[in-house]
């Protein structure tokens, strides 16, 4: 449920405008502040999606609302609404951060329209913070293998710069590490890193998912949607398994790539979007292309920069370094204290065929610090890692 906050001196207007919104979408919870102090107070004790705030009020005017709520709260989108507004005052509260500025009286479809983009970006700005709040605990590459240091050399390289980054090799490698050490080493660091994973949306919705839709485009469209490419503006987004992904949805994604630009799947309307795009698969994409699967052209998009994950049974010098680092992680996770292992444990498990790659070995270090005594033994390997 949406909270949407009016702030209008004129008890009619407020009426009125609560009327609309509430029965555009009866999701919506829409309150209302008499003049600029009430609102301040409101927003200071109860979190909002949404503010539309007149700017002639008594005790407050609407600028000073503005500056204050982005300074309280700036991550609440703000719609300024006036009577007397000019090209001057639109211009300048865009400049303090409004959302949007809309001249009273309102048309009905500009207004409604506005409303849910706002709460739209409102929802994309809570799940970009969230994702970077995960991001700095959780991506670590560990290693030390020259494999692994030639891919931190080529991250450092490339990070800085906007070229494509293509990324292969088989599952669990951990290819959304090398994507995740490229946006935090990066300019973009400050913008957001979005996440697809193409492998795992149904064909018949990665379109949507990726550029957006509007309202009606499909059976289940009730309301306009960004894509997660809007989402990705000004940062990075991670096309994860693109070799999944599907013909006419290649296409799409080709054009974002020649021209930045999208569209809303029902929508001929240009969105321009700044984004850097890193991709990843574990196909052989030159085969896929052979088989008609893949746009060989977009391939050529996508792959200006080649890095390749090696297989953990490639790089076996590094898993005594990723058996300590698993084993502090989850008892972090779990608050516990950390378990060791026994120099005999740790030799088993590097001559251990890790087909999962360090995903398995993961898995299998936490099975192992569950099930085994207090230091973890080769016999503890034998009966609880047991291929």
């Amino acid at each position: 449920m949406s909270k949407i906050l009016i702030i209008e001196d004129e008890a009619a207007i407020r009426r009125v405008l609560k009327k609309i919104i509430s029965e555009e979408n009866d999701t919506y919870q829409v309150e209302e502040a008499e003049d600029g102090l009430k609102g301040i107070e409101m927003i200071s004790k109860s979190d909002f999606d949404l503010v539309l705030c007149d700017i002639k009020m008594p005790k407050m005017d609407g600028i000073e609302v503005l500056e204050k709520i982005k300074k309280l709260k700036p991550e609440i989108p703000i719609v300024m609404i006036s009577g007397h507004g000019d090209l001057d005052t639109a211009v300048n509260t865009m400049r303090l951060g409004a959302f949007d500025y809309i001249s009273k009286p309102p048309d009905l479809n500009r207004l409604l329209n506005t409303v849910r983009n706002a709460l739209d970006k409102k929802e994309l700005v809570v799940e970009n913070k969230l994702l970077k709040k995960k991001v700095s605990k959780k991506y670590e590459m560990i290693g030390e293998s020259e494999a692994i240091s030639h891919i931190k050399t080529m991250i450092e390289k490339v990070a800085p710069t906007d070229a494509r980054v293509f990324i292969t090799g088989p599952n669990g490698t951990g290819k959304e590490l090398v994507a995740h050490w490229l946006h935090e080493k990066s300019e973009r660091t400050k913008g957001p890193m979005v996440e697809v994973n193409c492998a795992a949306i149904p064909s018949e919705l990665i379109e949507s998912e990726l550029f957006g839709h509007v309202k009606g485009s499909f059976t289940g469209a009730n309301k306009d949607r960004a894509g997660k490419f809007e989402a990705a503006n000004g940062g990075t987004i991670f096309l994860d398994e693109i070799g999944d992904m599907s013909l006419p949805a290649q296409a799409k994604v080709l054009r974002a790539l020649q021209e930045n630009k999208i569209s809303r799947v029902g929508s001929d309307k240009d969105i321009k979007v700044d984004v850097r795009v890193v991709a990843a698969t574990n196909k052989n994409l030159k085969e896929e292309i052979s088989k008609g699967n893949f746009r060989e052209d977009l391939y050529h998009r996508l792959a200006v920069i080649l890095i390749n994950v090696p297989s953990l049974n490639e790089r076996r010098e590094d898993i005594p370094l990723l058996i300590n680092f698993f084993a502090q992680q989850i008892a972090s996770e779990q608050g516990t204290a950390v378990k060791s292992f026994s120099s005999q444990a740790i030799k088993l498990l590097q001559n251990y065929d890790w087909t999962g790659n360090i995903r398995e070995l993961r898995n299998v270090v936490e099975r192992l610090i569950i099930l085994g005594e207090k230091e973890v033994s080769e016999s503890d390997v034998k009966l609880f890692a047991s291929k």
